[in-house]
């Protein structure tokens, strides 16, 4: 392989430039830093010194455990809420296209914990990469293994204490590890990131959840806003942000922004008033918990039916009782949808490692 890692970091930062000036895609993004990925993965685990031994992950395990980390290196508080991943009204669950599905997911989870295995393992022989450390430490949060997600993220700053990614990444998973609060080391953490990188988005978005828990509504608004001026057109992202802007500015009695000043991205200030329908009409909506998902019919109160659009938003979401305040775990609806059933689980985390399932 002609490439090295300064020079595959090199390409991943101007991949990231090109991403967030928009003259490339969210798609072309991320299938050409997965590629990358699987570069810097290959090094990771070449060994020059030494046969490639039996145990060394085939092509394909590598390039499942680069993709599989994209996700939790990209993933917020407020990020990772797709209404595409939601299990609305879903089919009979003993189907044999589900359990099909399940089996191969299964699968697939299998191969993965396989590869991030032998990572750690080549890592112990080759200690000296910060690269690898990172991987292996989004890999464990990709795994829902906290403790050793941690481990290997003090061992890629160690190493490399200036990736404003990795700085970001680490202060998420330790903000969970700390009764999923950002206040003390994970906002300092945040704010570092954010000085080697003032429009690192999930940087922008975190600080914006540490300001909303501090109950500095302002700062989360101003944070949350920046994130929505960065974002691509269409991105799946930012209706999530909006609703967290809209909650922030309700809260804290702050007054609507100025026309000129509102993003062409943010979605349509109508749309809070049936978000405000399930809460304001607890009784027009049922739901069963588990311990790992929350299931239940939401409807709109008779009250708002001639006060709310069809096109209007709906967000079903789900926070912890006590400790951080952003959702675990939230759905996006529109009120020609409903009555709709509803399924809230790890699926729909807002953080890949803040997730309904590890939540008392």
């Amino acid at each position: 392989m002609t490439d090295d890692i300064p020079a595959l970091r090199r390409k991943l930062a101007q991949l990231s430039a090109q991403h967030d000036s928009g003259a490339l895609s969210a798609e072309a993004f991320a299938a050409e830093k997965a590629r990358i990925e699987r570069q810097l993965l290959d090094h990771v685990l070449a060994d020059s010194a030494a046969p490639v031994p039996a145990s060394r992950p085939s092509r394909r395990l590598v390039a499942s455990l680069a993709a599989g980390v994209l996700a939790v290196a990209g993933a917020g508080y407020w990020w990772t809420g797709s209404p595409g991943k939601a299990r609305v009204n879903a089919g009979a669950s003993g189907s044999p296209s589900m359990a099909q599905d399940e089996a191969q997911q299964s699968e697939n989870e299998r191969k993965f914990a396989e590869a991030v295995g032998q990572l750690a393992e080549k890592l112990k022989q080759h200690p000296e990469n910060p690269e690898g450390w990172a991987l292996l430490a989004r890999s464990y949060v990709r795994l829902g293994q906290l403790e050793p997600a941690l481990a290997a993220f003090k061992q890629a700053l160690a190493l490399r204490n200036d990736d404003a990614g990795v700085l970001v990444d680490y202060a998420d998973v330790l903000a969970v590890a700390n009764g999923r609060s950002l206040q003390g080391e994970p906002s300092r953490l945040i704010q570092r990131a954010l000085e080697l990188d003032p429009e690192h988005p999930k940087a922008l978005s975190l600080a914006g959840a540490a300001a909303f828990d501090r109950q500095d509504y302002a700062d989360a608004v101003r944070y949350w806003e920046h994130v929505i001026r960065l974002a691509p057109p269409g991105s799946a992202y930012v209706p999530e942000l909006q609703a967290g802007i809209d909650e922030a500015r309700r809260l804290g009695a702050l007054p609507p922004p100025k026309a000129a000043e509102s993003s062409p991205a943010a979605v349509p200030q109508a749309a809070t008033a049936p978000s405000s329908a399930s809460s304001a009409a607890p009784n027009a909506t049922s739901a069963a918990a588990t311990a790992s998902a929350i299931r239940g019919t939401v409807r709109l109160a008779p009250a708002l039916a001639g006060k709310a659009a069809p096109s209007d938003t709906v967000f079903v979401y789900a926070r912890a009782a006590e400790g951080q305040r952003m959702p675990l775990a939230i759905l996006r609806l529109q009120v020609k949808d409903l009555p709709a059933t509803f399924t809230l689980d790890d699926s729909l985390a807002m953080s890949p490692a803040a997730r309904l399932s590890g939540t008392q």
